[in-house]
């Protein structure tokens, strides 16, 4: 019996629903199922009934809530206390971001922290949202700068900071690379590389509803995971990509990067970005950090 199983046990037990505790929990379904089906193997006891529709617990699983609960809280209670003393005193200022918020936003806010707070060592882990923000809850990140979404943690605070400007990445060599502008309707029969949606799905959702406003359907030639990857395709002549334009810095020989014109009448779809910590942690440093967003955000964000 692992505490992790234990959390997962209760998630789903206020939730009544695995979807809704999956996303409190910062997890996927699956893994969540999984860990709730290895708590109640170790106990020797059925925790939950499913069915396809609804979720209820059992007399085991209702008296197991009931005494596991108020430890849960205590643990948690306890974990924010000591995370508190830790970076009250701490010199170390724990940062993850997405790719694009790491290559455009964090050399420019970063080289203003210095300034201001020149003491503070800062860690940037730079990963995809759906791993940042279990590290986040989990205590070890102390702000994040994610894709949000629906069904965060309510632990957690989160502000919108921008939205970023979609362009096409488009290898050197091609007609369209010298182009001001190009529209989705040029791309209609163009090879593109898209990302794995499970991992990045505000990527994945942005270009399938740019060509579908446009009355297309996208040409995918490639799935790939990592950002990186999906330039180093682009370059080596396998399709386009759509992008984020802070993508553009990730400096990659033989590509180039074109805006996106947007549809007769309609504005251009654009990707968020949103900053989170949390919110019963008290951290000076990170308080210092929030504080430059909201002073300069608009500089940071007139390249995106």
């Amino acid at each position: 019996m692992e505490l992790e199983q234990l959390r997962c046990f209760v998630a789903v037990a206020e939730e009544l629903h695995f979807g809704r505790a999956a996303q409190k929990m910062g997890l996927l379904p699956a893994s969540l199922g999984r860990h709730v089906r290895l708590l109640e193997e170790s106990l020797g006891t059925r925790l939950m009934s499913r069915t396809t529709r609804s979720v209820s617990l059992t007399e085991d699983g209702a008296a197991l809530l009931e005494e596991v609960r108020p430890l849960l809280h205590r643990l948690q209670t306890l974990a924010e206390e000591f995370r508190s003393r830790k970076t009250q005193q701490s010199t170390v200022l724990r940062i993850g971001a997405i790719d694009s918020a790491a290559a455009g936003l964090i050399p420019a806010l970063l080289h203003d922290f210095r300034e201001r707070c020149p003491g503070i060592v800062t860690q940037l882990v730079e990963d995809k949202s759906i791993r940042l923000i279990p590290k986040l809850i989990a205590g070890r990140l102390d702000v994040v700068f994610i894709r949000p979404r629906d069904g965060l943690s309510r632990n957690l605070a989160v502000r919108i900071l921008i939205h970023e400007t979609p362009v096409i990445a488009l290898p050197v060599t091609h007609p369209l690379a010298a182009c001001d502008r190009v529209s989705v309707d040029e791309l209609g029969d163009e090879p593109l590389i898209v990302p794995e949606r499970r991992s990045r799905p505000h990527s994945y959702d942005l270009t399938m509803k740019l060509f579908k406003d446009a009355g297309l359907h996208p040409r995918i030639a490639q799935i790939a995971d990592e950002k990186q990857t999906i330039v180093n395709l682009v370059a080596a002549g396998i399709g386009s990509a759509i992008v984020p334009r802070w993508t553009a810095k990730l400096a990659v020989s033989g590509v180039t990067f074109v805006p996106l014109a947007s549809a007769e009448n309609a504005p251009l779809q654009k990707l968020p970005l949103a900053v989170a910590w949390t919110k019963a942690v008290r951290d000076s440093g990170r308080d210092q950090l929030l504080e430059l967003l909201d002073k300069n955000i608009a500089r940071y964000a007139e390249q995106a």
